[in-house]
């Protein structure tokens, strides 16, 4: 049941991010999420009797990775608005494909499979950059930057001192992230008339998607096999773009379609050599 949660959850997140940003101010949007979500997840945690306590080297590694993973879907927030959601989600996929490629960067060692499955990935992707009615460059040039932001603070995440308790680090990220955008909000905020629609997706985003989500992705870290939770990273897509085509009139051509399986199944293989510990969707 829970995997189910973080697969449906986590995949409509990128619808209810598209829907929120249509008359609410992005940077309004992304920060006031993530500073909701992130008070949210802190009261989880002091209801829970855990701690928000930890030492200054932990909080710095908070700060770190809290300004690159939410700053990263401030960035989705935008491109979402220039992409379909399909490809958005398609190309945010790739985040455990960037993993790879920085690690190899470093001159870590890694599985043949894990780099012929980042081979194939990027060939996936370019198909997926091909002149398509539902991308501009701009919305493809934001989602790839958000991906790299995003492979960065999970590569981070898993080398920088970080506290114990990963709700209690969650919600200190998203509380750092959200500071962090809102004085951008303040400058970007003009004629603040949100729909109702948007306004809904947003709660939506904060309560489920962040909270709820995240606590069933970390209740599945300790009772499920690393394994079968990983597979949230290509399941998530399919549960976008089919969403995106139930309510968004959304279409894939047939370059797109053959991207997209090369995509899933080259993330599939990445993902089953090297299971990602940072989720790449909140």
């Amino acid at each position: 049941m829970a995997l189910w949660i973080v697969y449906i959850i986590w995949g409509s997140t990128y619808l209810g991010i598209q829907v929120a940003g249509e008359t609410i101010p992005i940077m309004l949007a992304a920060s006031t999420r993530f500073l909701a979500a992130g008070a949210l997840m802190a009261l989880i945690v002091m209801r829970s009797k855990g701690s928000l306590r930890m030492p200054r080297r932990e909080f710095l590694s908070c700060a770190i990775v809290g300004a690159l993973l939410p700053g990263a879907n401030a960035v989705l927030f935008f491109a979402e608005q220039h992409i379909d959601i399909g490809i958005a989600s398609l190309l945010i996929a790739s985040v455990p494909l960037w993993v790879v490629v920085m690690r190899l960067g470093l001159r870590e060692h890694m599985p043949t499979l894990a780099i012929g499955g980042v081979v194939i990935g990027f060939a996936g992707i370019a198909l997926l950059l091909r002149p398509h009615g539902g991308a501009t460059t701009l919305g493809i040039t934001l989602c790839v930057i958000s991906a790299v932001m995003w492979a960065v603070g999970s590569l981070l995440s898993s080398r920088l001192a970080m506290p114990a308790n990963s709700l209690a680090a969650t919600s200190w990220e998203m509380l750092i992230g959200g500071a962090l955008m809102l004085p951008f909000a303040a400058f970007t905020t003009h004629n603040f008339d949100p729909s109702v629609s948007s306004i809904a997706a947003w709660i939506y985003l904060v309560t489920i998607g962040s909270v709820v989500g995240y606590t069933a992705y970390t209740w599945l870290l300790v009772n499920a096999p690393i394994g079968l939770v990983s597979t949230y990273a290509y399941v998530n897509p399919v549960v976008a773009i089919a969403l995106g085509i139930v309510f968004r009139g959304e279409h894939l051509t047939t370059l797109a379609i053959v991207g997209a399986a090369i995509v899933v199944g080259s993330v599939a293989v990445v993902v089953r050599e090297e299971p990602p510990a940072t989720p790449t969707t909140e």
